[in-house]
């Protein structure tokens, strides 16, 4: 007999299980004990361990991205988003895409270093650089870490842009240095929100700031000059995808300039975590949702081909799609921002470099 999720769920956390990943040759399964008895469910404590990698600048050429580099200041991400796309990366380290996730993660502490060494390689050739795109730089133990605040300090001495993608309200702290970057040219913020929903957010991002706590930082980054994106992402067939048209009303009302919008994705380990998650919280809606998206990816969870995967295809995808296009034309919001400049680039100096005269 199979334990209750409903019952075994650890709370505060996304992921329903701690699933094996797809490398794992063994899989692990929670059984009933047998003993009709009641039993706290243990509260997992959040592990932090330090990681010194020999490289932190990612290159990617996926033609679905508008960039083409990004860093990420940790791995795993507390905010225990239950979709998030990023789980499986988690697998690489011998880790589990579901709770380790959320709850075992890893601080990349020698990172602005590596990142002012990288930039001022002879080879590099400046272009605007991604953070976010993998974990949330602004998780929660960024307060403690402050590695994305030191690698931001790295950047503005150089004249480097930056794109970053957050739901954390610690990007607030960090205004100081956003707003000389914003008043350059050098930056742009996009802050995603899934639901205007509270419970719903609780359920699906529990660590993750509420819809009203996001809407609010992005009217403080706007009030200080900073372009913020209102990321409507990812929309959830038949649980959020109602909400698209007030997601955007109230992101361009906080001060939004441009918006965007994404599928839900369901990339290898992620799939089943959110079907469990689904069936826990939402039953009477879980054959509808994921109906709709096989409707979307060729009758599978997921289509990962360059084109498809962040948007689907056919009638539904389209439907979206046009609806977005509809409601970004009324608020008068734009999809794409200005460029930001590149020509204010200065690779970081060496200790040994000569001092300039001027």
């Amino acid at each position: 007999m199979k334990p209750d999720l409903q019952t075994t769920c650890p709370k505060g956390r996304g992921a329903v299980t701690n699933a094996v990943s797809r490398y794992d040759r063994l899989s692990r399964h929670a059984e009933a004990d047998g003993w009709d008895i009641e039993e706290d469910v243990p509260t997992l404590r959040t592990e932090v361990s330090i990681e010194q990698p020999r490289s932190i600048i990612t290159y990617n050429r996926s033609p679905d991205l508008p960039f083409d580099r990004s860093i990420n200041p940790y791995r795993g991400c507390e905010h225990g988003c239950v979709y998030c796309f990023a789980r499986p990366s988690h697998a690489y380290l011998g880790l589990s895409p579901g709770l380790d996730f959320e709850t075992r993660l890893v601080a990349r502490p020698n990172a602005p270093k590596l990142l002012r060494t990288e930039l001022g390689r002879k080879a590099y050739k400046v272009a605007p650089l991604a953070i976010g795109t993998n974990t949330d730089p602004y998780q929660p133990i960024e307060k403690t870490h402050q590695i994305m605040r030191a690698c931001l300090e790295v950047l503005e001495a150089c004249g480097h842009p930056v794109a970053i993608v957050t739901k954390g309200a610690l990007i607030e702290r960090d205004v100081d240095i956003l707003s000389r970057m914003a008043r350059r040219g050098l930056v742009r913020v996009g802050i995603s929100v899934t639901t205007l929903d509270a419970a719903l957010s609780r359920r699906m991002e529990p660590r993750a700031p509420g819809p009203a706590r996001r809407l609010t930082i992005i009217e403080r980054l706007s009030k200080a000059g900073i372009p913020v994106r209102i990321m409507a992402s990812p929309m959830v067939p038949a649980l959020t995808d109602p909400e698209l048209e007030t997601i955007l009303e109230a992101g361009k009302a906080a001060g939004a300039r441009t918006a965007s919008w994404i599928m839900l994705r369901l990339p290898q380990e992620v799939s089943p975590l959110w079907r469990e998650w689904l069936e826990l919280h939402y039953p009477d809606r879980a054959g509808r949702v994921m109906a709709r998206l096989r409707e979307m990816h060729g009758g599978r969870d997921y289509d990962a081909r360059w084109g498809r995967r962040m948007r689907g295809e056919g009638p539904y995808a389209e439907i979206i799609a046009h609806r977005f296009k509809v409601a970004i034309k009324r608020l008068g919001l734009k999809e794409t921002a200005p460029a930001m400049r590149t020509d204010l680039f200065q690779p970081p100096r060496a200790p040994t470099d000569q001092l300039s005269l001027f």
